[in-house]
Parts: structure tokens; sequence; C-alpha cells
């Protein structure tokens, strides 16, 4: 159930537009802390009366560099990052939830009890009680049944049938039969009373790295959610739906209408969390948050006091003047090194602004998409990585903030301090080498003209590929001799209004180096919903699309100290469909990316360290050979917030949205 999939309780990667991975390397030289003391004493005594202190208003507004979408299902059916963090503030009643350090804890204020039985026929049983009297913003209480409803949704054919990403018909008993819908009954899903529940994980996934996670559910709101006259019932076999009290199955042509509508509403979302959505303006991608006064409080008991939270969309050209005058409050996770500078320097002239920096549990990419175009081909995509400097790509962008990585890991996670040496020996670091890349391109066959003549290094590289090769690619050519030939030209999917993407234009696309080795980068510039669209393969209805681009760039960030790729690979069309394997690589085979990263966590039994690090170890050198992803370089991230706010503290796994709970603004009215 919950993890099968890396976009939810385990492993969440989470997309961010101006973001790069995490680093333990200090910046080149300290920052300075506070502005600049006088080199003189005032010659004369103010005689003015002490400056009365500002009276505030009660409100943080946090500038975002991604889209506000309107998507607050939580990572179910996109994964943007502001849409998350909106969804993680206004829904917190989870039975397992993330702490500062990143690691799984017990929510108490929600959870009353779990326990897990290993059953004769290799399955694991998870009893889950939860404590009485919680209830949504609302005021309606939570039962066990609000929790037994998600998991029967997105087990069900409507969860199905909407492409939610999520594992829970895979990993729960029953639940393939149960979303083909040949049967209505989920069985590994029981409600024992009122609070309790029990969870049945089918043997092929009982046995899994991460095994505790499992307990970890989330409530949904029946009505809310795919509306009036649903329910969820069980007479002790498992649990079903009913509408109007009979028994039914239910499909995407039943609820998805009414469930896309509650998924980006605004002001009467029905939810459980620190915060309500009080207000979602899509036209301007703006959220206002306020307390939700019915809200119990953390694993920890701590409730919020500041009692507004806007969350707008800042560009990255102008959101250094917006933090000055006060448009916004707090500038979170600044990744280009000379923005950080720039953050400095105001701090320095005396704007009543601090920072909180850390290490980035994650990375800056370049996303190839493996099935298409000449990027299908692993030596085009070394030869791209040898194509950019990436060290003085880095020492540009970062400006001393950062580092490079060779492979989807945060120098921070225990499995890399204890693989320095194994990664130092076999990792390839696709060094800045021109006559390496073309040697590469030369040995992969990209050795003609559009001709099908030997390519003497005019114009672009061709090669001969078959029809399915040339699929979805209008640019090739079909030779009289019936020969087909692939131009090699890098389609880019790129975010707009970039430091990152104009960075990669200069160094990368528009570069020399890659013209005269017979290679064309097309960028198209476009904005973060098109961008998501283009990742996932869907149209701006929703529906699914053929694809068109080679590569994109954006970020991915660790949120828990769990690391778990299962499925992440998957070739199973359905799951593809549902966005599990986003860099369409089909590395299927012996000791391939998808084996791997399954025998990672459900070939490893809990607390098997060492079994587990072997195989972590495999997949990474694995990744690196094939690069589905050119990570670009990891970072230290910087967050500005005004110094009248305080108790602000923030890390890699603790963001803006854990964060807020515990500052306060002491000179509110």
């Amino acid at each position: 159930m919950k993890k099968l999939l890396a976009l939810l309780l385990a492993a969440v990667m989470v997309l961010s537009l101006a973001a790069c991975g995490g680093t333990n390397t200090d910046p080149t030289e300290a920052p300075t802390d506070g502005a600049t003391e006088p080199t003189e004493a005032p010659t004369e005594t103010p005689t003015d009366a002490p400056t009365t202190p500002v009276a505030r208003e009660n409100k943080l507004i946090f500038g975002t560099n991604t889209d506000v979408t309107g998507d607050w299902t939580n990572g179910i059916v996109t994964n943007g990052a502001s849409d998350m963090m909106i969804s993680s503030m206004i829904n917190d009643y989870g039975t397992l939830v993330t702490n500062q350090e990143g690691n799984y804890v017990e929510n108490k204020t929600v959870l009353k009890s779990w326990e897990r039985k290993d059953n004769e026929d290799g399955s694991a049983t998870y009893t889950i009680s939860i404590n009485e009297g919680l209830v949504y913003n609302n005021g309606e209480p939570i039962t066990i049944k609000d929790y037994a409803f998600k998991l029967l949704l997105l087990a069900s054919p409507a969860g199905g049938d909407m492409q939610f990403t999520d594992g829970t018909s895979t990993t729960v008993v029953g639940g393939e039969d149960y979303r083909a819908g040949t049967t209505d009954v989920l069985p590994g899903v029981k409600m024992v009373d009122e609070y309790t529940m029990e969870l049945s994980m089918v043997p092929d996934y009982a046995q899994y790295y991460y095994a505790d996670t499992y307990a970890g559910i989330t409530p949904w709101n029946i009505a809310y959610w795919i509306g009036e006259g649903y329910d969820v019932a069980d007479d002790g076999e498992g649990c079903y739906f009913t509408k109007d009290g009979e028994k039914v199955k239910v499909t995407g042509a039943d609820v998805e209408e009414h469930f896309k509508k509650a998924m980006s509403a605004g002001s009467d979302v029905v939810s459980a969390g620190p915060y309500n959505l009080t207000k979602f303006d899509a036209a301007t991608g703006q959220a206002t948050l306020d307390i939700n006064p019915n809200y119990a409080g953390n694993f920890e008991g701590q409730k919020p006091s500041i009692q507004t939270v806007v969350i707008t969309k800042t560009e990255a050209s102008t959101w250094a003047d917006a933090l000055k005058t006060g448009e916004i409050n707090v500038y979170e996770g600044i990744a280009d090194g000379n923005e950080v500078n720039t953050l400095m320097d105001m701090i320095d002239a005396g704007a009543e602004l601090t920072y909180v920096q850390y290490d980035r549990a994650g990375y800056g990419k370049l996303q190839f998409f493996c099935d298409v175009t000449p990027t299908q081909f692993v030596e085009v995509r070394q030869a791209i990585a040898m194509l950019l400097d990436r060290a003085s790509f880095t020492d540009t962008f970062c400006a001393g903030w950062g580092s490079v990585v060779n492979g989807p890991y945060s120098s921070a996670m225990w499995q890399y301090q204890e693989s320095k040496d194994v990664l130092a020996d076999n990792l390839n670091s696709y060094a800045f080498d021109v006559d390496a890349a073309n040697k590469l391109l030369d040995e992969g066959g990209w050795t003609m003209n559009e001709k099908g003549e030997a390519w003497t290094g005019e114009g672009l590289r061709h090669k001969e590929v078959t029809a399915e090769q040339a699929e979805n690619m209008d640019e090739c050519i079909e030779l009289s001799d019936g020969r087909i030939l692939m131009p090699l030209i890098i389609k880019w999917c790129s975010s707009e209004k970039n430091n990152v993407s104009d960075l990669l234009a200069t160094m990368l696309a528009n570069s020399d180096n890659v013209k005269n080795s017979g290679m064309s980068i097309v960028q198209d510039t476009v904005d973060w919903d098109t961008l998501l669209n283009a990742i996932y393969r869907k149209d701006a209805d929703g529906n699914a699309a053929a694809p068109y681009y080679s590569m994109t760039n954006l970020a991915t960030n660790l949120t828990s100290t769990i690391y778990d790729y299962s499925f992440n690979w998957t070739d199973d069309p359905a799951k593809v469909a549902q966005g599990y394997n986003t860099t369409y690589l089909y590395d299927m085979g012996e000791g391939g990316l998808d084996e791997l990263s399954m025998d990672m966590v459900y070939k490893t039994a809990a607390g098997d360290d060492a079994t587990y690090l072997d195989y972590w170890q495999k997949y990474i050198i694995r990744w690196n050979e094939m690069l589905p992803e050119l990570p670009l370089y990891s970072n230290i991230l910087v967050t500005g917030y005004p110094t009248w706010v305080e108790n602000y503290e923030e890390n890699a796994y603790w963001d803006f949205a854990h964060a807020v709970l515990y500052a306060s603004i002491p000179s509110a009215q």
C-alpha cells in the first residue's frame, strides 16, 4: 500500500523548478550575518523617545518559485512542489509522519496503537487504532472509516481510471481483483470497530525493508471527495462502497467529475490540518490559508500561532525586491549562489531579514525521456553529459554554495557516507570531454548525414534506426532504399523564468561544442503546468498525449530519510500511465534498475542494513551507467525570512509547511 509508490509515504520525491541537490560542501566564504557596524559613534545623543515596536498583522506571505496549480491530493494525481506543500498544511492526520530529521514517527495526536502480525501464508496484517475526538475542519468527526475510504478509493477501479499514483491495489490483499472489478469487496482492508482497522499486505510485499511505514494511513472525507450518498461498509469480509445503501463498484465514470472539482476547490475544502484553505485564485496562482481552530496539533501537539499564510508565485527576477519591500516575507530554498549572495547583501545593508541555510537532500538535473528521440540511446545521454562542463556550471550557478554529484543521492545520506569508497571507484564522473563525447556518438552509430553518407563534421549527425525507434519523431528521414535515419536533435522542454534554464542554454544548448559534435538541442520554454504534462504525457485536459520531448530540467528532493525507488522503473503500461516511471527507461533485465530497486526493499528484511546497502550500491552504479538523469549540481539552500519572525527553523526534511507551526510573530496585533 504505502510504498509501491515513491510519491507517497516512502521516499516522496518532489519536483521544484529552481531547485537542485543537497551537499555537505561549505561555501568558500562564510556569509556575513547582520548589518555592518558603523565605524564611528554618533556625535550627539538622540533626543527622540524610543521607537514604539511596529504592530504587525499576524500574517506571513510565502513566495514560491513553482506554480500553485490547485491539486490538493498530496501527490495522488500530480506532485508539484507548491501544491504538495499546501496539501500538507491542510492535511496532517496521518498515523505516521516525518519529524525534524526526516524519520517516520508515530503521530500520537492521531495514532492510539498499532501492531503487526505475520501470517502463515506469508502475508502480514497491521491492526491500527486511532484516537477518538478528531474532527475535520468543518466539525465532522473522523473515524477509521475515513482512513478505510481513502485506501478503498485508491485501490478501486476509479483509482485506475483516474490514474492515481498509488500502490494500494498491488500491495493490499485482494487489491488487484478489486482494481480489476472482479470483486466488489477489498478483503485486505477491514474495519474492526469505529476506530480500528486491519490492513493486510500480500506475501510478495509483506517483507519490506521499511515495513513499519505500512502502518501509515491518512483520512479523506467521503462526501467531499466523491459526493453525497456514498459510504463505506464492512460485513466482516472486507470493506466495500455503498451508494444510497446499496453495494456498488466505484469507477471513474461515477466519481471523476466530482473528484476533480474537489481536487482543486477553494474555501470549501474539507480537510484536517493546521490550516484551512480559505481562498484559491487559479488565475493568479495564489492561495490563502488560515488557522484551523479544530486542529488538535501535530505529532508533538504543536499548533500554529501565525493566523494567515498567503502562498504566491514569485518570479526569480523579482524575488529580491519582493522580499525587501515586504511584498513577500519568506522565500524558501534559494539555490542560485548569486541569489544567495544577493540575500546576504540585503541583510548586510540593514534589511529586516535573516536566513537559515542547510544542505539540500536532492539535486538539480536534466531528466531524459529514454524511450523516444535520440535520448532513447544511452550513448547520447552519456555524450550530452560530457558536452556540459558540470564543474564550471556548478561554480557559476552555485557561486561557492554547491558541488557536483554523480548519482541519485545526497551526501548527507547514511548510504552515501558508508559507500564513498565504493562509489569513488565505480562511478563515471562524466567529466567534460568533447572528444570522448564524439567517440561515444561514433561508436553508437551516429555516423551519417541526412543522405545516409558519412558524416564529415558538418551539420547534424544521423543514425539508422528501426521504424519503432523512429516513432514520435517527425524529423526522422526515410531514404529511397527504405532506411530510416534519425537526426541528432534533442528536444528540450525547458522551465520558464529559471536561471538554471538560462545557464543551460548558454553552456550546453547553444554552445559550439554541441553544434560541432553534430547535435542540435532545441529549447522549448514552457510554464510549470505544461512541463508537468510533458513529464506525465498528458494534454491540458489530463488526457493521454503522445511523447514529444527528449529531456527536461528540474530538480528532485527527498522529503524523508526513506530511500525507495521500487516501481520507478516498471514497464507495466498501467503503472507508467499513472506516473511511476517518468524517465521511461525500461531496464528490466537481471541486474537492471527495476530488479535492483525492487530487491533493495522487498528482498531485504527490516533492520538488515548490510543487505540493503549492497543493493543500494549496485543500484547507484547501474543508474550511473544508464544515466536516466544527469545530475547538474547539489547545493546549500538558503531561506530568507523577516527578523520579526521568531522560532523559525528549517532543514532539508523540515520545510516551511512544518516550520511555520513553530514560528511566531511576537509583534502581531
